[in-house]
């Protein structure tokens, strides 16, 4: 997906609500694929809908939320909420248990806006899920599942057992008690009977202690070892903690029986809990266990293969385990264990911790041009780990036509009209689901330009851009135009890619209008840019360099000379940075003389007034900077009677050596020898850390640096960093320590974000006095992701035997940009298919390989070198045949020769080419010369002739030995001739 192109109008990616079904938050917003805040996502989606008159599909301002209703409650109207901004406005419908509610057809359901109300809701016609449907004419638009439940209690039965007489333990039974929604607690009343057996002393409820234990799992309550404080009533108390209802059970009496016997045995557990526990992360989890027994066992915990985690607390005379704020490490298998002197016994159970989806990278509205190819990816974490499904408008959409969906990856090849709407990514597993929504709009408009005329004014002899920045949909096709003729591209004048037409070394040739002509199928637009030259700026400013006392004053005055028809402003700065006349207005005053020239009044200077002052004059062409240097003198020099002096503004916690200079009308004289070191104490740092920057590193990784506090200005010992930094849009810093004073680089990693996060980051100095200045805040990007995308339009060509040419196209920009491309391919032989694929990669790691393509290489090339070499000189022409070379039918054919002639003892080399087996060849001039014939085919070049040398000396005319039948023309008179010998020599 093209991220910027001139062919969109007004192409941006604009942020939208994303929502969850699961009841967990995740625990790091900010690391979302789109660096605001949630807060800061609804303030940039009021500003961007902040125009009336734009257009957008349905976007959630509240979705249902899950309800539980009591249904004693008084009011008996159910509210599920849902409301959704778009422009139209949407309209709504529900859905409960994916069926859509019928208003008409049931007089209990009614709508207000987009609120679902429910009269006289029932748990058996309204339980269920909830979805609101939300859509306009741009398109439609699901909320998250919202839950409806129903809370109420009553108790129908309870019963008390005795297992045995010759056991003394009791077991109450309160699980007949019928409770909705498991907010529940249980408690019991104990009520002793009286001496005379027939009164009730006042009820309480019962202490739980080693031997009595009321289970909020089972709603049993057990004895272990009855004693005869036990005897009484027993009333089952059952609170529903939504509702607050309470019920009570009737009495239920314990007697102690006399008949039996009570004998010592080993420990039973009788309530445990489940044998695989699950828990949302972040609840408190309750593990119950107890035991009878005679004795009364005790109970102790333990985690298999690790320690019980230490936020947790046993209760309940160590009964209950409870762990708060369980994570996923607190996973486990956890051993209750009962032991008494007679025995003991264990049971085990597996603690497994979920986590509902959370989003890491989200989807965003975007608008395309037809044709283009559009990429979206969502991913969310969560155990078990989410699985993905995309709807478009409200449907399912799947793998179809140019639309391929992979996971959380959806992709449309080529997209039309058609495939504008509303589309949602859904993460999910069994414990919740999340949506991310994103409006697709397919642009199509006629080119407009917002700006025309525009006027440029360039400065003679620099480069000067005229850009050109319709908008249109599709991409228009873009010319430039200076009159009435067609610019063409020379090595002065160019069209970049981006369509702006760039003129260097401008000169007063180049002033005139120049029109830039858009045009695609719905329409065309021109923009005409006016050029003006104007002569470069200069700038004096003076005195260039000026020395003054202590209270002193001291004027500096900038003059610039320019283009009278252009207006010039002027700017001061003082070390770098911009003079603040108004709050340093005591000693600073801004003087304007003349419209060309403004002065600097510096009153009553002091010492920190001495630096470098800059003038920057600026015109609509250009900008220039001229720079001046003021020394300030100390106002109380040590005079020739004085023995001591004070040095001041000396910087903390540094060592410093003084000499002493005597002066007078003559002259200066010699400084004294130095004294021994004295340091300054220590203070708070005072200088930030300069030119804090980073980014790069490796996945995951984000990396800070920055140039190191020099010794001078660590102010004393113990002298570190602070390094803060935060994802964008997010309000706490981390914080990290860095103790070294020479650290330059720090880096922090957290597999959580995605490449190329933004962060927010300044770093600070602290030593053993106390925390420092940051510096000012920067924004750094972490570190880029390896290649997403394979690259694109790869085609392999054949050139010889043992050569294939391979060119593809670079994939999109995205947040992991090849460095480099792969080719792979095995080792090339002649007439040989090979599959070839091309991956990018970089410093994180390599992305996708394409498509694999193939191409053959072609025959190989002959192995028969030419033969039977023959030569004749005159003067200094070389002529040469030899035998024609004949291809095998595994060879190419031969499709001509190479030549080679080269001197010994020179670098250069000649080379002829023919079709023929003969050549004329010429000698430049006198000495060694070798000569190497080679055939040429479709698979390269062949095998290389015999080496021959040629070496030539005056006065005798001679030929080859293997044509020494050849007579020279008769025609030819006796001249100078050149001897010349033949010798074999190595190949080359």
């Amino acid at each position: 997906m093209k991220p910027d192109s001139s062919s969109v109008l007004n192409s941006r990616s604009r942020p939208r609500q994303h929502h969850s079904g699961g009841p967990v938050t995740p625990d790091w917003p900010a690391f979302s694929s789109h660096p605001l805040s949630a807060l800061s996502l609804l303030s940039s989606q009021e500003d961007y809908r902040s125009e009336e008159s734009e257009e957008f599909g349905p976007v959630f301002i509240q979705e249902p939320d899950d309800v539980i209703f009591p249904l004693d409650s008084d009011e008996k109207k159910v509210v599920m909420h849902c409301e959704a901004r778009g422009n139209p406005p949407p309209t709504y419908s529900w859905y409960i248990n994916r069926t859509e509610v019928d208003a008409e057809a049931d007089y209990r359901y009614s709508f207000i806006d987009g609120n679902l109300i429910i009269t006289n809701a029932s748990e058996i016609t309204d339980y269920g899920k909830y979805q609101c449907k939300a859509e306009n004419s741009f398109g439609t638009v699901l909320s998250r599942d919202a839950l409806l439940q129903f809370a109420y209690v009553s108790l129908a039965e309870a019963q008390i057992s005795v297992l045995s007489a010759g056991r003394p333990e009791v077991e109450f039974l309160c699980v007949k008690a019928k409770v909705w929604y498991l907010c529940v607690h249980l408690q019991l009343i104990h009520q002793r009977s009286s001496t005379a057996g027939c009164l009730m002393s006042s009820p309480r409820l019962l202490p739980e202690d080693s031997r009595r234990f009321i289970s909020q799992e089972t709603g049993n309550l057990y004895i272990s070892k009855v004693q005869p404080s036990d005897v009484g009533s027993y009333i089952c108390l059952v609170k529903n903690t939504v509702t607050n209802a309470r019920v009570l059970s009737p009495p239920t009496p314990l007697t102690l029986k006399t008949d039996g016997v009570m004998g010592e045995y080993e420990p039973k557990i009788e309530v445990h809990f489940p044998t695989s526990v699950l828990a949302a992360k972040g609840v408190t989890v309750r593990l119950e266990c107890f035991a009878l027994g005679n004795p009364v066992p005790t109970i102790t915990w333990r985690k298999i293969n690790g320690n019980i985690p230490k936020k947790a607390r046993l209760r309940k005379s160590q009964a209950v385990l409870e762990i708060p704020n369980i994570q996923l490490e607190d996973s486990g298998t956890y051993e209750c264990k009962a032991e008494n002197p007679r025995g003991g016994t264990a049971f085990k159970g597996h603690l497994q911790v979920y986590t509902p989806p959370q989003w890491v990278r989200m989807i965003n509205d975007t608008q395309m041009d037809s044709g283009e190819k559009l990429q979206w990816e969502c991913k969310a974490i969560g155990r078990p780990r989410p699985t993905y499904r995309w709807l478009r408008n409200g449907l399912p959409l799947t793998s179809q036509g140019q639309v391929e969906i992979v996971n959380g990856e959806v992709t449309i090849h080529k997209v039309q009209q058609t495939d504008s709407g509303m589309y949602q990514c859904v993460a999910e597993n069994k414990y919740g689901a999340i949506y991310s929504n994103a409006e697709l709009k397919i642009l199509a408009s006629a080119p407009v330009f917002v700006h025309n005329p525009i006027r440029v004014i360039a400065t003679l002899g620099k480069d000067v851009s005229l850009e050109c920045k319709p908008r249109a949909s599709p991409k228009p096709r873009i010319t430039w135009k200076r009159g009435d003729r067609r610019i063409q591209q020379n090595k002065r004048i160019m069209l970049l890619r981006n369509n702006t037409l760039r003129i260097v070394n401008s000169s007063r040739a180049d002033e005139g209008n120049y029109v830039c002509r858009a045009e695609n199928q719905l329409g065309s637009a021109e923009m005409t840019a006016i050029l003006w030259v104007k002569d470069a700026m200069r700038v004096e400013l003076s005195p260039s360099r000026v020395e003054v006392t202590v209270g002193e004053s001291v004027v500096l005055s900038c003059k610039a000379t320019h283009d009278t028809s252009l207006d010039v402003a002027f700017q001061w700065f003082f070390n770098q940075k911009p003079i603040n006349f108004q709050q340093d207005g005591g000693h600073f005053e801004y003087i304007q003389t003349q419209s060309s020239t403004v002065d600097l009044m510096i009153r009553s200077i002091l010492l920190k007034h001495a630096g470098k002052y800059g003038c920057r004059a600026q015109t609509s062409a250009d900008t220039v900077f001229s720079e001046a240097e003021l020394l300030v003198r100390d106002p109380d020099p040590v005079t020739g009677d004085m023995e001591s002096a004070m040095a001041v503004e000396l910087n903390p916690w540094v060592e410093y050596e003084f000499r002493v200079v005597a002066i007078n009308a003559i002259g200066t004289g010699d400084p004294s020898a130095p004294s021994r070191g004295v340091r300054t104490k220590e203070a708070v740092p005072s200088v930030a850390p300069a030119n804090v920057s980073g980014g790069n590193g490796r996945r995951h990784e984000l990396v800070i640096s920055w140039e190191p506090v020099s010794e001078e200005f660590q102010n004393g010992e113990g002298f570190g960093y602070i390094v803060a930094f935060r994802a964008n849009g997010t309000r706490g810093w981390k914080e990290k320590m860095v103790t070294s004073a020479d650290s330059t680089t720090y880096k922090y990693r957290d597999e959580t974000f995605p490449p190329l996060t933004p962060f927010e980051v300044k770093v600070g100095v602290y030593n053993n006095k106390g925390d420092g200045p940051f510096s000012k805040v920067v924004v750094i990007h972490s570190a880029e992701g390896e290649p997403r995308e394979a690259p694109s339009d790869v085609k392999a060509y054949s050139i010889s035997s043992s050569e294939i040419r391979v060119t593809w196209k670079p994939p999109n920009p995205g947040p992991g940009r090849p460095r480099a491309y792969e080719v792979r391919v095995t080792r090339l032989e002649g007439n040989s298919l090979y599959l070839i694929t091309v991956k990018g990669f970089n410093s994180i790691g390599q992305g996708p390989a394409t498509a694999p393509v193939t191409a053959r290489t072609r025959k190989a090339p002959p192995a028969q070198p030419p033969t039977n070499l023959m030569w004749i000189q005159e003067g200094n022409n070389v002529s040469l045949s030899w035998d024609p070379v004949k291809a095998k039918d595994n060879e190419s054919d031969v499709i001509g020769y190479m030549v080679l002639l080269k001197q010994e003892g020179r670098g250069h080399n000649q080379v002829t080419r023919t079709i023929n087996p003969s050549t004329m060849l010429s000698l430049p001039e006198g000495g060694t010369y070798i000569i190497e014939v080679r055939a040429l085919s479709e698979g390269g070049e062949g095998a290389v002739s015999s080496q021959v040398r040629v070496v030539t000396s005056s006065g005798v005319r001679a030929k080859s030995n293997q044509c020494s039948v050849h007579c020279l023309p008769q025609s030819l008179t006796w001249t100078a001739l050149v001897l010349v010998l033949l010798v074999p020599s190595a190949s080359w």
